[in-house]
């Protein structure tokens, strides 16, 4: 049974009690990510999230990771476009240390200036590491394309100019302003008593005093269809092709993800059974959605030796014509709706999984839908629906089109034109 409560503070909590199980999870969910940066601040959400490790009023940085290890402990952290998340896994017995070291981080973390400092040249190799590898930059540079008068199409590392700006006082004023007790949640999942717990939180956390501000409401998403291309001496040409979608909390998600699993979400799907099995075109080749609070969006990736773009073009734009024409039959929808099913209850029964979804759902949406309400939803997914996504995503108009690579001899808008008709 999932428990919501609050400290005395207001600080939301949200609660799993798992007597089952010798572990317990612990996550503070911050709403907080690249989309609230301003240009200027680009990669601050990024920067916080790695001062957090280094360094407390009563902690060295080594003393974090020191205690975390003597006891076996988990504990990491990462930041998105919409929020950021520190999160702790140990054995039930160990629960105090992990939430002493993580409410010390959050509470009292130091922001010294040549931590600072010493922390830019670390970043700067992330963001270097991410340049290089062109897999992972072609779905970036992809959003700061289609949303580039938005902050959300804004990279979550940032860029080494404006990161280079930051000091202590920039950090302590954006933590101050963004990380409020307003728009934080914490979630625990595990091995412990409700109560045991609250009175655990209350004490670690229940003394914060955050600002409140009126932030200001993000600019509405516009969506600018493109053509993309960035040279790169690579053996590989990384192609991504992209179409608005639904976002967050639509109720059409569930069979966006029924469709996207059919199409190119695994081995067993369309794109890999034709392009990579079939043909050998490809290693990798794969679709996915991404769902934001405002927009969303559904995206088909592959790799490719530069010569086989168009052939490989030519067989997803045949495979999305099949489809149209003939849609999915009863058993593919049957039996993919089993495996998402399936692959939820699995994942469900791990402590760190459910503090995720707990935790994340009560962030980004307010509630927390049950089990069975998830597992109805993609049961109701009908023929109907699948033919109503298809309808609504693969329109041309609205396509967008990045490619990392050598690209010197590849006309994309006369492969595009060619291999449509």
């Amino acid at each position: 049974m999932v428990k919501i409560k609050k400290l005395s503070n207001g600080l939301r909590v949200v609660l799993e009690e798992i007597p089952y199980v010798r572990s317990i999870s612990l996550g503070i969910w911050v709403k907080n990510g690249s989309v609230n940066e301003s240009e200027q601040l680009n990669g601050i959400s990024h920067y916080i999230e790695h001062m957090m490790f280094k360094g407390t009023t009563r902690r060295t940085a080594r003393d974090i990771a020191e205690e975390m290890d003597s006891v076996g402990g988990q504990i990491n952290a990462y930041t998105t476009k919409e929020y950021t998340c520190y999160h702790t896994r140990t054995l039930d017995k160990h629960f105090d240390i992990a939430l002493d070291v993580l409410s010390d981080m959050f509470l009292n973390s130091k922001f010294s200036d040549s931590d600072i400092k010493r922390e830019l040249n670390v970043i700067i190799e992330e963001i270097n590491m991410y340049e290089d590898s062109p897999e992972e930059l072609v779905h970036e540079l992809l959003q700061s394309e289609i949303w580039k008068n938005n902050s959300l199409g804004m990279p979550i590392l940032g860029t080494e100019k404006t990161i280079s700006t930051f000091d202590n006082k920039i950090l302590k004023n954006y933590f101050e302003d963004n990380y409020r007790i307003d728009n934080t949640v914490i979630s625990v999942t595990g091995n412990f008593k409700i109560d045991e717990m609250l009175t655990l939180l209350e004490k670690a956390f229940g003394g914060w005093n955050s600002k409140k501000v009126n932030m200001e409401e993000n600019r509405p998403i516009e969506y600018y269809p493109n053509i993309f291309v960035k040279k790169k001496e690579t053996e590989q040409l990384h192609l991504l092709l992209a179409f608005p979608s639904v976002k967050r909390n639509d109720p059409r998600k569930y069979v966006y993800t029924v469709f996207n699993t059919i199409f190119g979400g695994g081995m067993s799907s369309l794109l890999f059974q034709k392009i990579r099995e079939e043909h050998g075109l490809t290693y990798s080749i794969y679709s996915y959605t991404s769902q934001y609070s405002d927009t969303g969006l559904f995206a088909i990736y592959a790799g490719m030796n530069p010569s086989q773009t168009k052939f490989v073009l030519q067989l997803i734009f045949e495979e999305i014509k099949l489809l149209k024409e003939n849609g999915i039959s009863e058993t593919v929808l049957k039996k993919t709706k089993e495996q998402i099913i399936s692959n939820f209850i699995i994942g469900s029964e791990s402590t760190v999984n459910r503090m995720t979804s707990n935790g994340g759902s009560i962030l980004l949406r307010g509630n927390i839908q049950k089990q069975e309400e998830v597992i109805d939803s993609i049961e109701c997914v009908t023929m109907d629906d699948m033919q109503k996504v298809l309808d609504e995503v693969f329109d041309y108009s609205k396509m967008s089109i990045c490619a990392v690579g050598k690209t010197d001899d590849i006309d994309f808008n006369k492969i595009i034109n060619e291999v449509k008709e």
